[in-house]
């Protein structure tokens, strides 16, 4: 044993020490995965994890072999190469088109935005980043566990995880386990190189489990994506899931609709008012990839034949999004400021700051115009930019989802005929819900194959998996839908309208709008939930023009169709229907089951129910909590002390009539030791109940046991029926002595012998 290993244990002898060193690698194991696993689901959803996971492994296997003769200042060198060499195949792997934009301010600002909540799925090479990042922690932290410096290497695994952290792509359950594996191997390490004992195992066991249990009530990221383990009481808003959130969109279970009213848009034609695109499908949310930049002057149109469409957007209350027809290519602010709007990379404005009620600005689209048979001819010679990035799929979708894909669309021999055949058969199949149980896994493939129910967010993201799994570029959109029309070319915008449907890329066409989400009963939601804030009296549901008269509630117009051939909207009735609507009814009585604001009625039958499952995540909180309460109750001795009290109140005959008189006998010492002493090493059974008899008096019971053991021991034997019988006795006795209970167990014919606690 090394000089620095004195042994903390030595109070409890030195012959209980126990070695840690294997439990303290594994905890830097667990730290080193909990971090890889964030990393392994980036290269999962943007490339494939096949090279990531051959990195690991071989980097790993490195560090171990080097671990027995590199020196540290050694180590950190070759570390600090992996890193340059990593960020600078990072650089090279980004297309020359946006390298050429990158800038020393632009690095900087990138930084600070990872560290402030920017996802790295964002980045626009994000698989060759984690390949990039990945070997230099790894072999760092896992040679000085090696190296048996546990300390530092927990610091090195521990500042990784952390930036996943703040960048919001370590969960809070990820966060969590890392943080358990960084305490035991501090923990571990420490009871290893200083002579630990089993029992200060307990101790670090029972605290580690707390911190876990402690930490899983609360969020352990400032601002990123995680959230508690303990489920919230309320519903976001639909709104809040989609519109709200710029950069990346989480897959949400029930929700609920906003009455109140957002923006007043003032419009030559009636449209979907967009806010956002997302291009990046994670399995269980998405993601717009790339960053923004202020806007300059005028933008690029679609590629093909468009129409002028001039908007005015006036802000009702405090909101973060500017919406307009896609595809906008100038806007005016109220002050005239450009500087005050930014361009996402997929074309759309965004405010710098929030605009406060009575801002507005001035938005010129190009709607793109086309036919059907214009989108069945288009082909399908996309551009590079548009397959690299909208066919991707997470690299874990399972072979049925594909499978599904043909089996809808397979048949049709064209981009247009494919989405319309997804877009009904999602219509047809699925119900719209808004009280949903947020599925585990893969979103899309949960609502194909085991959800009957869901609203917006599912019905698109399931339309553009099953898209892309036919090679058709999709993509995943987000804002408002038309609103409530109150007078010609003015439309009132609620946080109800918020809305997600799909756009399909056609050569030559641009980026075309489908909505699988049925129109129907949406609208009724909608409708139901309007009418419910109206009667409550809630604030911000209408305007001036909007209030209803008594008893009534305006009716919205639906979208008009050009009489020219060559439209938006000129699509199959079907797809028609989805994008323009249909007329609201005020009057019209709500869908049956359709109650509070368009979430479905609870089961009619009264039948037995199946409860519902705990989450995962919950179910594993509840094996560290009982993990802890474990070593805290041995630490304590309440477990052995439980132990004792089951041998002494249960016993089963094994048909071994010695050895189920011997127990039952050793049970009525420890009844006796109790009340009375213990017997004496150089006691006999005889002398030891002869003395308690004469000193106290005993239940003939006692007497009858002890008989039998003594002949079982010192005679012939007894019976099988005797030994059952002296089983029989202590386990009445031990009850007897038990307080309260004994009453109900009390023999007329003998006293108690004792309590039993």
């Amino acid at each position: 044993m090394s000089a620095r290993r004195v042994s903390l244990g030595a109070v409890e002898g030195l012959g209980d020490r126990t070695s840690f060193r294997t439990p303290a690698l594994v905890g830097v194991l667990v730290l080193t995965l909990s971090y890889l696993s964030v990393l392994s689901r980036v290269t999962n959803v943007v490339g494939g994890n096949r090279v990531f996971v051959l990195l690991v492994v071989g980097t790993f296997l490195l560090a171990t072999a080097l671990g027995r003769f590199l020196r540290i200042r050694t180590a950190v060198f070759f570390t600090v190469v992996l890193l340059v060499g990593g960020t600078v195949t990072y650089f090279l792997a980004i297309p020359a088109s946006q390298l050429s934009l990158l800038s020393t301010e632009r690095l900087l600002s990138d930084t600070v935005a990872l560290l402030t909540g920017l996802s790295v799925l964002r980045l626009t090479a994000a698989d060759v980043w984690a390949l990039a990042v990945a070997p230099g922690p790894v072999f760092l932290s896992w040679y000085l566990a090696m190296r048996e410096r546990y300390a530092l290497s927990v610091a090195v695994g521990g500042t990784t995880l952390g930036l996943f952290v703040l960048t919001g792509d370590a969960g809070t359950a990820t966060t969590l386990v890392g943080v358990l594996g960084a305490g035991a191997a501090v923990g571990l390490g420490t009871l290893d190189a200083y002579g630990g004992t089993v029992a200060q195992l307990d101790t670090l066991v029972a605290v580690l489990a707390a911190m876990v249990v402690l930490a899983a009530t609360l969020s352990v990221v400032p601002g990123g994506a995680a959230q508690p383990l303990l489920p919230d009481r309320g519903s976001p808003t639909v709104e809040a899931s989609l519109v709200n959130s710029p950069e990346r969109i989480d897959v949400l279970g029930s929700i609920r609709l906003s009455p109140q009213v957002r923006y007043t848009i003032e419009a030559d034609e009636r449209q979907y008012w967009q806010t956002a695109s997302y291009d990046r499908y994670t399995g269980d949310g998405w993601v717009r990839t790339g960053d923004t930049e202020p806007y300059q002057g005028g933008l690029d149109g679609p590629p093909g034949a468009s129409r002028r469409v001039s908007q005015t957007v006036t802000a009702e209350s405090a909101v973060a999004a500017m919406p307009a027809a896609w595809k906008p290519v100038s806007v005016s602010v109220s002050e005239g400021a450009a500087g005050q709007v930014r361009i996402t990379q997929q074309g759309f404005f965004t405010p710098a700051a929030s605009l406060a009620p009575g801002d507005s600005y001035t938005v010129e689209s190009r709607v793109p115009q086309y036919t059907s048979e214009q989108l069945r001819r288009a082909g399908t010679d996309y551009p590079d930019a548009v397959s690299e990035q909208y066919l991707q799929l997470p690299e874990s979708t399972s072979t049925r989802v594909r499978e599904r894909a043909a089996e809808i669309a397979g048949g049709e021999d064209n981009a247009y005929d494919k989405a319309v055949a997804v877009e009904q058969w999602l219509e047809a199949n699925k119900r719209y819900s808004l009280t949903v149980e947020r599925p585990e896994g893969d979103i899309a493939e949960s609502f194909l194959f085991e959800m009957d129910a869901g609203y917006c967010t599912y019905y698109a993201t399931t339309m553009v998996t099953l898209l892309r799994a036919q090679g058709v570029p999709a993509r995943f959109a987000v804002g408002y839908t038309p609103g409530e029309q109150v007078s010609d070319g003015e439309y009132v915008v609620r946080g109800l309208d918020s809305h997600a449907w799909v756009e399909v890329y056609f050569p030559d066409v641009g980026w075309v709008r489908f909505d699988p989400t049925p129109a129907t009963p949406r609208q009724t939601a909608e409708r139901t939930r309007l009418t419910e804030a109206r009667q409550n009296d809630e604030a911000g549901v209408d305007t001036n023009d909007t209030e209803p008269e008594a008893g009534g509630t305006p009716t919205a117009t639906p979208f008009e169709t050009n009489d020219s051939s060559v439209n938006n909207t000129s699509q199959s009735d079907a797809v028609r229907r989805n994008i323009e609507g249909n007329p609201i009814d005020a009057n019209a009585t709500p869908a049956a089951g359709l109650v509070d604001g368009g979430t479905e009625g609870g089961d009619t039958d009264e039948g037995f129910q199946v409860p519902e499952l705990p989450s995962r995540e919950t179910l594993g909180l509840g094996l560290v909590a009982f993990v802890g309460l474990v070593a805290g109750a041995r630490r304590v001795g309440l477990t052995a002390w439980l132990v004792a009290e089951l041998r002494l109140r249960y016993q089963r005959s094994t048909g071994d009539t010695e050895a189920d008189v011997r127990r039952a006998y050793g049970r009525l010492e420890r009844l006796l030791e109790r009340r009375y002493r213990a017997r004496r090493p150089t006691e006999t059974p005889r002398a030891y109940i002869g003395a308690i008899r004469r000193g106290h008096g005993l239940d003939g019971r006692v007497e009858r046991v002890a008989d039998v053991y003594e002949r079982s021991r010192y005679g012939s034997g007894v019976s099988a029926a005797e030994a059952e019988r002296a089983i029989t006795l202590v386990d009445d006795l031990v009850w007897e002595a038990t307080p309260v209970v004994g009453e109900l167990f009390a023999s007329r014919d003998d006293e108690p012998v004792a309590s039993a606690t």
